[in-house]
């Protein structure tokens, strides 16, 4: 029986980088304590005081006496010598001189060695965790150059492809790449699916169309035909402007590419005079306040908003007697507001954010009725959002709710 085959320990990227500032801190103590102790030598070499001894005879002793004693004699600094109890003091003082002046020496000089080695450390430190977390610069620059990309989407092409040491880094950067290639994949089988629908949907109303015209053309047409037939295709010429923008919306990732000058108070205008016939039968009252509101985008798409918003005003009151409001104005910041207020059943403040999520809806009314099919809401805050807006909703008192779209200013024209 075979044993059973280890597999190769990889050094992580933190054991390199502990082995690494350890040995290079080593170094930099070894060569600190070398510096300090070569200095501390030589001041203690210069500061201890010269010693002399010589052989002194005793005149009280006799000829067959022991041998000289020997007495130790110091010299001073001016050349004197002494002996004794003035001796021992001496060499007290110079004991004292020479702790004072070692110490001294050893704080200063140890302190300037250890400011430039610890320096001199830190450098090599820096340079070399630089080298070492390169690789952490690549994984961050390609982000930054997906998140630039002019349309989400658009830079998942890219990748690290990091080549190097098997590590916590190149780890990063795999699963980095493989992360992106998934969403590239996914976006491909988005616009794969914005096509597909864009055909779908485009090929029944282009046969209505068809069948309209034909019916219009008729000889035997009579002039109710006629008017019935140019209203249907004018409905039908709006749908298809409709889902055009729409698809064109969901192909650039919620950007429009394309920006026009609006004024919303036109919108505004032109929203309340078609949704006046659903008002007059639901018995809602709809009160316009339409001040001058430029900005820039997609006419079309901010139609819809505004549509929406009205729409839902109108759908969700109170019926007979009920009131929408519909405003627009230019803020004190330059940028547009447009706000829906309408009558209605109270609407519980945690429930605002489920609203303009797709298919929702408040309270029981959870399936598709003739109220709509809970787009409504989601649509406004696609379409704010794409011009680059945001759109906030809160209840009213007494029941109701009130939504406001911001969106951005038109650019003033130099002309």
């Amino acid at each position: 029986m075979n044993p059973p085959r280890l597999l190769p320990q990889r050094i992580t990227l933190r054991a390199r980088l502990t082995l690494l500032y350890g040995g290079l801190f080593l170094v930099a103590g070894m060569v600190l304590l070398g510096t300090t102790y070569a200095l501390f030598n030589q001041q203690l070499t210069r500061s201890a005081p010269k010693i002399l001894t010589l052989e002194k005879s005793d005149p009280s002793a006799t000829a067959g006496s022991a041998a000289p004693r020997r007495q130790m004699l110091f010299l001073s600094k001016n050349g004197e010598s002494i002996t004794g109890a003035d001796a021992e003091n001496w060499m007290r003082e110079q004991q004292t001189t020479l702790h004072d002046a070692a110490t001294t020496s050893l704080l200063t000089l140890g302190g300037i060695a250890l400011v430039v080695v610890g320096g001199a450390a830190a450098g090599f430190g820096w340079l070399v965790a630089g080298r070492v977390l390169a690789p952490l610069h690549r994984v961050t620059d390609t982000a930054r150059r997906i998140a630039a990309a002019p349309a989400a989407g658009r830079g998942l092409h890219e990748r690290i492809a990091l080549r190097g040491p098997d590590d916590e880094v190149k780890d990063l950067a795999d699963t980095f790449d493989v992360m992106v290639e998934r969403l590239d994949g996914s976006f491909d089988g988005q616009r794969r699916f914005v096509a597909n629908a864009s055909h779908e949907l485009r090929t029944p109303l282009t046969l209505g169309r068809a069948l309209v015209e034909l019916a219009m053309h008729r000889k035997s047409a009579s002039e109710d035909v006629k008017q019935l037939g140019e209203s249907l295709l004018e409905i039908n010429f709006r749908h298809e402007r409709l889902i055009t923008g729409l698809l064109l919306l969901a192909g650039s990732e919620n950007e429009i590419t394309e920006r026009l000058p609006v004024d919303m108070a036109d919108v505004v205008g032109h929203v309340v005079a078609q949704t006046a016939p659903e008002a007059e039968r639901a018995g809602v009252a709809v009160h316009e306040r339409a001040a001058e509101a430029p900005t820039t985008g997609d006419a079309l798409l901010l139609e819809r908003l505004v549509h929406n918003l009205v729409e839902n005003g109108i759908r969700h009151n109170l019926g007979e007697g009920g009131r929408v409001c519909v405003t627009s104005r230019t803020r004190e910041d330059g940028r547009v507001e447009v706000e829906v207020g309408n009558t209605g059943p109270v609407v519980p403040p945690y429930e605002i954010p489920a609203l303009f999520e797709p298919f929702r809806r408040l309270g029981a009314d959870r399936l598709v009725t003739a109220k709509g099919a809970g787009l409504g809401l989601s649509i406004v805050r696609s379409v704010a959002q794409a011009h680059g807006g945001e759109v906030a909703a809160r209840p009213r008192e007494g029941g109701g709710l009130t939504v406001t779209v911001i969106l951005p200013a038109c650019p003033v024209q130099v002309g």
